[in-house]
């Protein structure tokens, strides 16, 4: 298992870090095990809150970096709120703020209850569907991947959790379109044979899912969801500085 991060500095908590509610999806997926066939149609009513995982897994890092939730003042006016995740969602989501330079979320204990209790402000402010598409480190997909650079990931997430903790990672397909979605990290159990990444994914805001690594061909693999086929895609991490 991964260490704890050093320096007195929390890791990352799926069940304190994370949003309570999801990044809807405009499709629906059906998958034919038999074939490996693939069937899609619109959801229906259309989702209101949609192609946001990159903005999801952003903003959760910019409240793990940024805020300090504090259950015991009394909870604030909307206003209040909208100002504070404006400011939080503002601030470099690369780099953690100080402790003393963190912003004070009221009358919550952590993310998912704030979340949970503020749901429409935090939609309507973490940001659009635009800040999604255009990130500058998705230039990186359209080049090769090769399971040298793949090996090398795998490392570099492994020193990640501890170091620098909620490492945020793209999986992708390219040029293929299956999969193009952003989760982060939240721990790491190695073995001779893989290393399984548990994370979390605003698609499946219910529960941690699992990002596996098999050593022996080089290659990460994400398993079937409502809304992805399984098998093996591509990783890069992105939020970290540079030119991602």
């Amino acid at each position: 298992m991964i260490s704890p991060a050093p320096s007195g500095a929390r890791p990352f908590q799926f069940e304190r870090d994370t949003f309570t509610f999801a990044n809807e999806l405009v499709w629906q997926y059906r998958f034919d095990p038999a074939t490996g066939r693939t069937t899609t149609f619109r959801t229906s009513p259309p989702p209101t809150h949609s192609h946001r995982c990159f903005v999801m897994v952003r903003s959760a890092r910019q409240f793990f970096y940024h805020a300090r939730f504090d259950s015991a003042q009394p909870t604030a006016d909307a206003a209040t709120y909208r100002n504070l995740i404006r400011q939080v969602v503002g601030r470099n989501p690369r780099r953690p703020s100080p402790a003393a330079m963190r912003l004070v979320v009221p009358g919550y204990d952590c993310l998912r209850t704030f979340s949970q209790a503020q749901a429409p402000l935090l939609k309507a402010e973490c940001g659009g569907p635009w800040q999604s598409y255009f990130l500058r480190s998705h230039w990186r997909m359209v080049f090769p991947v090769w399971r040298g650079h793949q090996e090398q990931m795998a490392q570099q997430l492994l020193r990640a959790l501890p170091a620098r903790p909620a490492p945020i990672v793209h999986l992708f397909r390219f040029p293929h379109i299956t999969i193009n979605h952003g989760i982060i990290l939240v721990g790491a159990t190695e073995s001779d044979r893989d290393i399984r990444f548990d994370a979390y994914d605003p698609n499946i805001p219910a529960h941690p899912v699992q990002l596996q690594y098999e050593r022996a061909t080089r290659t990460f693999a994400f398993p079937r969801t409502h809304y992805w086929a399984g098998g093996p895609l591509n990783v890069i991490e992105i939020f970290r500085g540079g030119l991602y």
